[in-house]
């Protein structure tokens, strides 16, 4: 039997030239090798530590690994990377899996039985679980503070807790089925950030969804019905929304919320089936505001901007008084800080609570507004401005008309002069939003005795932080549909922490020019390769394509 070579394709059957067991597969595997693993079962349990593998089923196989009787986890993961696919875990006196800072990939296993959590995933290292179903276990999967994703994946008739995610984790789960749990169906503590989008839980014996210790899930378009306690609680000092939510059969409140909890509930629908509003567009883009990274300040200032104007929108029409409101604000901060991306979502957001009736985006610079002449400054202004009636209009670098004011030759003050009134006569028509450097805005509002007054909030967008910034490099190479060496994340992020002292820092536009940066490196190795690369080459971002970019 040859040993293997990295990367190299491996198979586990019981026929010659092959591997008996996935244990000697193991032995012999270096990083980065396939092992495919023929149809049967195979009594035994797997531990990989610091090392990339990946175990799938054969094509239209059915592999059934057996770790019942061992007092040790069907598969230990430390470290490195590990994806099972199509395999089907027995276990009895341990867990299924426990994966420990590992980068876990489980797509369409079955899992059986378990002491403890079925799977169990720790850490800080990113792990994603599609398709899957748990079934018959102590726990189902529990969550201690990895990030990661758990999707379409069901979980079933075990006798404690259902999903718990605790240690400040912060998962999204989505379109998954919790049902038959003995406890509740999911366990949200210890400070535990996590997305609960579009799942369905039922039959557990306490709470459906139950948030202890300071934790603040989002919890978006999910049905709790028939269980033994209130179908959503929030413990004392929790947090967290529910949005679009419906709660039926359970005990009584539907929805608990402790007194010193601060969760927000909108759009959700109560035992008796009586709607809150239940509007899903509103929804969808809170939940498209919520997926951006970082801003944690900027997503409140938004959030407590749609509580209110929503409030008002309820109290107008339940005939009661609402003050005047206008709509326009100040987005301050250095670039690529998401300015322009949260104005979209913000002329969305109004379009959804029904105060704009179109809500879109009209973005425009100071060549849009100002004129050449004596007179074509206000025409121009005029024009764009009723271009974007019922939506928003985003002046970015809105200081720029103000920074040659008085000078005669000239005309940004004139533009500044006709936005003024227009603001006041059509502000429950249009939403405007000035963007540009803090100290800068200062200016721009100075320039006029009525412009600061037309504005209802400044909101400060931050720097974002070097981890922030690794996240939204991750973001681009996946978008682009590239695999990035793991051991490229300390230079990115050591060149983000250098970079964010420049004056000229740009944020995520940084983060875009490395991307691009990194690829071109990346061409110009591949083509030195004198023939066609496969896949993998093409999609592959090497460390050595990063520190070339990090340099120019």
């Amino acid at each position: 039997m040859t040993t293997s070579t990295p990367g190299r394709a491996m198979l586990v059957a019981r026929r010659p030239g092959a591997f008996p067991t996935i244990g000697d597969a193991l032995l012999e595997a270096s990083d980065g090798a396939v092992i495919t693993i023929d149809g049967g079962e195979y009594a035994e349990t797997v531990e990989v530590t610091g090392r990339r593998v990946t175990l799938a089923a054969a094509k239209g196989a059915s592999v059934v690994i057996d770790g019942r009787g061992a007092d040790r986890p069907v598969f230990r993961a430390t470290g490195g990377a590990l994806v099972l696919r199509g395999i089907e875990l027995l276990a009895d006196t341990s867990s299924a899996v426990v994966a420990d800072d590992t980068e876990l990939v489980m797509d369409r296993c079955t899992v059986s039985g378990g002491r403890g959590p079925a799977v169990l995933l720790r850490g800080t290292v990113a792990f994603t679980v599609t398709g899957c179903v748990i079934s018959s276990a102590e726990q189902g999967i529990t969550v201690d503070g990895a990030p990661g994703r758990i999707e379409d994946t069901t979980v079933e008739d075990v006798t404690g807790d259902g999903i718990t995610i605790g240690s400040g984790a912060d998962p999204v789960i989505r379109n998954c089925t919790v049902t038959g749990c003995g406890l509740r169906g999911f366990y949200v503590y210890q400070y535990a950030r996590p997305v609960i989008e579009g799942c369905a839980i039922s039959n557990a014996g306490h709470e459906g969804i139950a948030v202890a210790h300071h934790s603040a899930p989002v919890l978006k378009r999910c049905t709790v019905n028939e269980v033994g306690g209130p179908g959503i609680a929030f413990g004392p000092g929790c947090g967290g929304s529910v949005t679009a939510c419906r709660v039926e059969n359970t005990a009584e409140p539907g929805i608990a919320i402790a007194e010193s909890a601060t969760a927000i509930v909108t759009a959700a629908v109560d035992p008796a089936g009586r709607g809150t509003s239940g509007d899903f567009e509103l929804d969808d883009m809170l939940g498209e505001l919520d997926a951006m990274i970082g801003l944690p300040g900027v997503k409140e200032e938004v959030r407590a901007l749609v509580d209110e104007l929503q409030v008002n929108e309820w109290r107008r029409r339940a005939g009661l008084p609402i003050g005047a409101a206008a709509h326009h604000l100040i987005f301050a901060g250095a670039p690529g800080t998401g300015k322009t991306t949260v104005a979209r979502i913000y002329g969305k957001l109004l379009k959804a609570l029904g105060i704009l009736p179109r809500g879109q985006f009209c973005e425009v610079s100071r060549r849009d507004l100002v004129g050449q002449y004596i007179g074509h400054t206000a025409e121009k202004t005029a024009t764009v401005f009723e271009k974007a009636k019922g939506g928003v209009l985003f002046i970015d670098e809105a200081y720029t008309l103000s920074r040659l004011a008085g000078s005669g030759g000239d005309f940004g003050q004139e533009a500044i002069d006709t936005l003024v009134p227009l603001m006041e006569e059509h502000r429950d028509e249009v939403a405007v939003i000035v963007a540009g450097y803090t100290g800068e805005m200062v200016d721009f509002l100075a320039a006029n005795p009525g412009l600061a007054s037309r504005f209802g909030k400044t909101i400060e967008f931050e720097n974002y932080s070097p981890g922030e910034l690794l996240s939204i490099f991750g973001r681009m190479v996946s978008a682009g549909d590239y695999a990035l060496d793991p051991g490229a994340a300390p230079v990115l992020t050591e060149y983000f922490r250098l970079v964010s002292g420049d004056v000229n820092f740009g944020n995520a536009r940084d983060a875009r020019r490395l991307f691009e940066g990194a690829r071109k490196a990346q061409a110009q190795r591949l083509r030195l390769l004198g023939r066609m690369p496969t896949v993998e080459e093409l999609r592959a971002l090497h460390v050595a394509d990063v520190e070339v970019a990090t340099t120019r």
